[in-house]
């Protein structure tokens, strides 16, 4: 079998996998990069929809294009379509010549053979955070460069913590916050509100308790684990948190936490627009850590990669493609507009010398942990899903907090054998 097929091959695997896991909906043709404007044109695609051809970021993209010296070619497409269209272009050999993809997707296009490393192509990773740079990382070799990143932190009612006389800067670790919330519905308001929802938005919102707790992914059952989700089934039956997490989104949480009625809310950076509308005073912290200190949060945002291509001699014009849209100057423009805190630590300091209220998102995104790192790669989603269930059968009732990570543990370890 030539390496063509087997990579073919692979990646229809993939295909199947995410279309049997319900993760990839129908999608309709997509163009790629095989041809791509008789030698002269480049193709990228990226996750922003939302931006149109005379906005600042497709301007970037063509200005990148014409310091390369070549014609840039932009599609933008939803997140979860573009992880589709990214599988079948490479099955196809038509991939794009960039591509700007989420990060937990990385590992399974890398595995499915999709992508070049960092080292074929010559990009350079130095400049990025190592725990952001991990989510892009598979079998010792990284697949691209983070161009930002977002994650979660407690955002809090400043009127409703001063009526129930809460100091936040008292809130350190479990104890002091749960302290606060008891506080808090002492005074007849309601305390915390965040996603529990049985699909990834679950685990993601979970995760910075379960790491904050000292549990690993490889490990659902472990006693950190569990006083991980005691501390959520004992906070529901306090009172301090509302049953409706079990079916809260992110964006239903923010909502409940907009009516004005919550004294906090675990939700992300992008967020930071909708903050603005709202009618209270309103503060962030960092998630803290059972014993104290940062939670390490599960990172959110896109990665700028380099696919396969049948003609590799594309690659050093993609590569200086990749260096401009990901060098420091446009990174702060970038990821401005995208509501991301930048990967590279000296535009995060610019970035919270211009806006003091990202210097608590820069803090959590220095703590925070690729989901799929750790080499865990593909194993993450057959992990994923048996430690959402478990969330759910405890804040049901259904099962203990131990009971539930039991059985997780052993969904997952059969999953990912």
């Amino acid at each position: 079998m030539t390496t063509a097929a087997r990579r073919r091959g692979l990646v229809g695997a993939a295909l199947m996998a995410l279309v049997i896991a319900g993760g990839a909906p129908g999608c309709s043709a997509g163009g790629g990069s095989t041809d791509a404007g008789g030698g002269g044109g480049y193709t990228i695609w990226d996750p922003y929809p939302q931006f149109a051809d005379d906005s600042n970021w497709v301007r970037l993209l063509k200005d990148c294009g014409a310091g390369a010296g070549v014609t840039v070619t932009r599609t933008g497409y939803d997140t979860t379509d573009l992880t589709n269209k990214a599988l079948l272009a490479a099955q196809q050999g038509s991939s794009p010549d960039v591509l700007i993809i989420d990060n937990p997707v990385i590992s399974t296009l890398a595995e499915a053979g999709a992508l070049t490393s960092a080292d074929e192509t010559r990009l350079d990773t130095s400049a990025s955070l190592p725990n952001l740079l991990g989510a892009g990382q598979l079998g010792g070799k990284t697949y691209g460069v983070p161009i930002g990143a977002n994650t979660l932190a407690l955002w809090y009612n400043k009127d409703l913590l001063a009526r129930a006389g809460v100091d936040v800067a008292s809130i350190h670790d479990w104890p002091s916050l749960t302290a606060a919330l008891g506080r808090v519905k002492a005074a007849g308001k309601k305390g915390i509100t965040f996603s529990a929802i049985g699909t990834e938005e679950g685990s993601f919102q979970f995760l910075p308790w379960f790491w904050g707790a000292g549990a690993q992914l490889t490990a659902l059952d472990s006693p950190q684990a569990v006083s991980a989700l005691e501390l959520w089934t004992t906070w529901l039956k306090q009172g301090y948190a509302p049953n409706s997490v079990i079916n809260n989104t992110q964006t239903t949480s923010w909502q409940e936490f907009a009516s004005g009625g919550y004294a906090f809310a675990e939700n992300g950076t992008w967020q930071l627009a909708n903050a603005k509308k709202l009618g209270f005073a309103y503060g962030t912290i960092p998630i803290p850590a059972s014993a104290g200190g940062t939670a390490p949060a599960p990172t959110g945002g896109e990665f700028v990669s380099i696919p396969v291509q049948r003609d590799t001699g594309r690659y050093g014009t993609a590569q200086k493609l990749v260096a401009c849209l990901t060098n420091p100057d446009n990174l702060l423009s970038t990821d401005t507009t995208l509501s991301y805190v930048a990967p590279v630590a000296t535009v995060q300091q610019k970035q919270a010398a211009s806006d003091a209220a990202l210097k608590v998102w820069v803090q959590a995104v220095q703590a925070a942990k690729a989901r799929t790192g750790d080499n865990l790669g593909t194993r993450y989603p057959k992990i994923s899903e048996p430690l959402w269930t478990a969330v759910q059968a405890a804040l049901s009732g259904a099962k203990t907090p131990r009971a539930a990570l039991t059985a997780a543990q052993g969904t997952a370890a059969s999953a990912t054998r």
